[in-house]
């Protein structure tokens, strides 16, 4: 048993100790309501639970008595009342080690009974507050102090405790530094590993230990995955680094810094397999929520829930009503925790989430959950152990490796408590035994009491290249292995290891001889499969080439061939941000002008024509639409923070007023439309269509279908005439365009699909329009730009039947979502390697880049 446990055993009675969760519950319960003088002002701060709770551990084991010393300083006098609440909040029977020792002295003529022989073992010092009660207890019974080979306090030199010796052991002790932490961790790993597996030791008899594990928790963790090595942690692993304490993060994470869609994927995958209301939804009811919402507030999901139906779920019954009410339970925040967390969670995350309520506020659960560890199932007598100095020193084994001497770490430094500053009580009255001579004496106790080996590791550098200076531990004149962090390893700790350290056996591996010939094909000049040669007439190439082209499409394929086939044939898609956008990009700006400019023409439209409303009528349109448009917007897409969500809202308005109003050809009774659907292309509402919209659209001589919504059409009343309008919410161009290198189809195309669908005989004039200056780009002959647009999509198309998807002027360009599949810096080093003979391949279809 410890020194505390004895105190209690000779207390008798119901007595027992203060354990740190009860004290902290207790501190958790007492902050809101106990005035603290000084400490009014933080007391409901993140980490006062745990401040408090130290001061508390500290004051105790010191022996200091904070009633008689309130007087002292105000500071003092908070710490009193603190103690104070903490102790009427706690049972009776739980005592101070004060109070322990009190009791347990009067009970002293029961020691022989209780006790018999009184034999310490495997520790270095006590604490000053049970050293009365060791003096008294000498006296009533024998008490043998079994040092060992370790050093004694020097107090007990007087006494009458019986201190029995051994000579210290003599491991052999060499000295190593590596790279970094992490490369301290796999030399750890490797250590042991080559034990086990030379027969020369059990795994019982093996120890890894720092000063403080927090450092290198994270890299043992994954390492011991990697070399499927049963590695005990002592002190136990972190919660968030198990399924559910996964669960009770994403938690925290909602109900810290609110709802979102990422967030809520992540609490349901890993709450879903648990009993609560996630468990009532049916397999898949992710798939409801649309990709592109962020929907990051209760109104946003209301709306979104709101519009669902039975047919919308996967097994076509109304979930609505479940989810509308998890949604409404996690919109309480934070200040429901406690109620949210029995809801949500249950068995093992149900703990560690009421635990993590009682260690800090719930305004800081996220941060919390970090601090929290459990056990890890491990046996310590069956497995390699990693643990605190500390406990290596009272329970030693037969090969130790000592990792993160370094200056600053061990020993560790002196510092201040958080609530009781040097000034108020000296440090050295307050913890008599500080962190940094504990941490000599764990030292100097381990190289005494290891049998066999030693190794003594630090790291050059830290993680972010800094220089890092050797212990004062070490000895100056010792002999230290350099290890390079590229060394060959004289026993991999894994597969992984293995490989890396055998370049030869590496290289026959399939993974490695690919891995090898795309990077050098990508450095090669000549085009190779690596850069999108595929086989000729490939059935994925054939069918995306058959499917009904957008102009966007059509673009991509001129300009960018390999994007073309990433996108569409591959289906690869650029990695969705989990976080709001600090601004609109480009494209999602002009989505959201479309959309209101489509909005507010149909409200026209049905209140008597755009050609007939007069300034005010357009302004209340267009205003009425914007509202309309950014309710959905917020329900379905990511916005930006409120301030500039609202000017960018008042742009949207000012583009679209511009749009409706600008002064050019007005046509005889015309009718206007928005957004109009062809080509087989789905409605994007139920406004009147000049045509079916079902009906194929084909470039004659090309091979393309097409289909597209068309931004803006406006016919005469006798149907004889027709203006083609596409906006850019851009800049224009500083001179007239007509393809613009194959970046501007939409005139030619959509021009082509108007006269195609209403007939021959109706005239065409197809523009660019430009609100934000007020510039419209006419096409100056439709029917010959038709005709060239014509021969490069058919060589585009002769050239992707050949299997030559190759990259083009836009490939890893600004504006290329799918740069990230590319090598490294693209535009810079590979792109202009391998242009020259793209282009020269391509032939006839890369001239469309000099088109104007």
């Amino acid at each position: 048993m410890t020194f505390e446990q004895l105190a209690v055993r000779l207390a008798g009675g119901f007595a027992r100790p203060i354990d740190d969760e009860s004290l902290r519950t207790a501190i958790q319960a007492i902050l809101p309501a106990t005035p603290l003088g000084e400490l009014e002002s933080i007391k409901l701060l993140p980490g006062m639970v745990d401040a408090a709770a130290d001061t508390l551990h500290k004051a105790w084991r010191a022996g200091l008595d904070l009633d008689v010393r309130a007087r002292e300083h105000p500071r003092l006098d908070s710490i009193a009342r603190l103690e104070a609440a903490v102790l009427s909040q706690l049972p009776p029977e739980m005592m101070r080690p004060c109070d322990l020792v009190a009791a347990a002295c009067q009970r002293l003529d029961h020691a022989k009974a209780a006790l018999g022989p009184v034999e310490i073992v495997g520790i270095t010092e006590l604490s000053p507050c049970w050293r009365p009660l060791l003096l008294a207890l000498a006296d009533r019974t024998p008490v043998t102090w079994t040092a060992g080979p370790r050093p004694t306090p020097s107090w007990l030199e007087a006494t009458s405790v019986s201190i029995t010796r051994t000579a210290p052991q003599a491991p052999a002790v060499r000295a190593e530094s590596a790279a970094t932490a992490y490369h301290e961790a796999i030399e750890a790993i490797r250590w042991a590993r080559a034990l086990l597996a030379s027969g020369e030791a059990e795994p019982a008899d093996i120890a890894i230990a720092a000063a403080s594990t927090a450092d290198y928790d994270d890299h043992f963790l994954t390492l011991r995955a990697d070399a499927n090595l049963d590695l005990h942690f002592i002190h136990g692993i972190p919660v968030v680094s198990t399924r559910e304490g996964q669960a009770a993060a994403a938690l925290a994470d909602i109900l810290v810094r609110g709802l979102s869609q990422t967030r809520m994927r992540r609490l349901a995958a890993l709450c879903g397999s648990e009993g609560g209301p996630f468990q009532t939804l049916p397999a898949g009811w992710l798939r409801i929520l649309p990709m592109d919402a962020p929907l990051g507030s209760v109104s946003a999901w209301m709306r979104l829930l709101g519009r669902l139906t039975a047919a919308d779920w996967p097994d076509a019954q109304d979930h609505s009503k479940t989810l509308r009410g998890i949604v409404e339970f996690l919109g309480k925040g934070h200040s429901a925790a406690e109620e949210i967390g029995a809801a949500l969670l249950g068995g093992r995350a149900l703990a560690i989430w009421r635990k993590a309520l009682v260690a800090g506020p719930t305004g800081s659960l996220d941060a919390t959950l970090e601090t929290l560890n459990q056990d890890d199932g491990l046996e310590a007598c069956v497995s390699v152990a990693w643990m605190p100095a500390s406990a290596l020193a009272a329970s030693p084994r037969r090969f130790v490796r000592l990792v993160g001497l370094n200056s600053s770490r061990w020993p560790r430094s002196i510092s201040e408590d958080r609530l009781i500053s040097d000034h108020i009580i000296p440090t050295a009255e307050l913890d008599p035994l500080p962190v940094a001579a504990a941490d000599r004496r764990d030292f100097e106790t381990i190289l005494a009491t290891t049998e066999r080996q030693v190794v003594l590791s630090r790291a050059r550098r830290d993680g972010e290249g800094r220089l890092l200076g050797r212990s004062s531990l070490l000895s100056a004149n010792a002999k230290e292995i350099y290890v390079r962090r590229n060394a060959v390893p004289a026993h991999a700790f894994s597969e992984t290891d293995r490989l890396m350290a055998r370049p030869q056996e590496f290289a026959q591996e399939h993974q490695a001889v690919a891995a090898i010939t795309c990077w050098r094909n990508w450095h090669r000049q000549e085009l190779t499969p690596h850069d999108g040669l595929v086989r000729p007439d490939h059935p994925l190439l054939l069918a995306i080439l058959d499917r009904a082209q957008s102009a966007s499409s059509l673009r991509l394929l001129l300009r960018n061939p390999l994007g073309f086939v990433w996108r569409y044939a591959m289906r690869l898609r650029m990695p969705e941000s989990g976080t709001d956008p600090l601004v609109l990009d480009p494209l999602g700006m002009g989505d959201l002008v479309h959309m209101t400019l489509d909005r507010a023409l149909q409200k026209l439209e049905v209140a008597g024509g755009l050609a007939e409303a007069d300034e005010a009528q357009i302004g209340a349109a267009v205003a009425e639409a914007t509202r309309e448009v950014a309710g959905v917007w917020e329900s379905e897409r990511a916005v930006p923070p409120t301030v500039i969500w609202r000017r960018t809202l008042d742009d949207v308005r000012l583009l679209t007023s511009r749009a409706l109003t600008y002064c050019d050809e007005r046509l005889p009774d015309a009718r206007s439309y928005g957004e109009v659907a062809f080509g087989g292309a789905v409605p994007k509402s139920e406004a009147d269509s000049p045509w079916d919209c079902t009906t194929p659209v084909e470039i004659p001589g090309a091979g393309f279908r097409i289909n597209g919504y068309i931004d803006r059409l406006d016919l005469s009343g006798d149907g004889k005439r027709a203006l083609v309008r596409d906006y850019k919410t851009g800049r224009p161009p500083k001179e007239d365009i007509s393809l613009d290198g194959g970046r501007e189809l939409q005139r030619c195309l959509y021009g082509f699909a108007v006269k195609a669908l209403l007939g021959p005989d109706v005239s065409i004039s197809a523009s660019l329009l430009f609100p934000r200056e007020q510039v419209d780009l006419q096409l100056a002959d439709p029917e010959a730009t038709l005709v060239e647009v014509t021969g490069y999509l058919r060589a585009a198309r002769a050239n992707l039947t050949r299997g030559h998807a190759l990259l083009g002027p836009d490939t890893g360009g600004a504006y290329d979502d799918l740069a990230f599949a590319l090598p490294a810096n693209a535009g810079a080093t590979y792109c202009k390697r391998k242009l020259p003979a793209a282009t020269e391949m391509l032939g006839d279809a890369a001239q469309v880049w000099e088109a104007q």
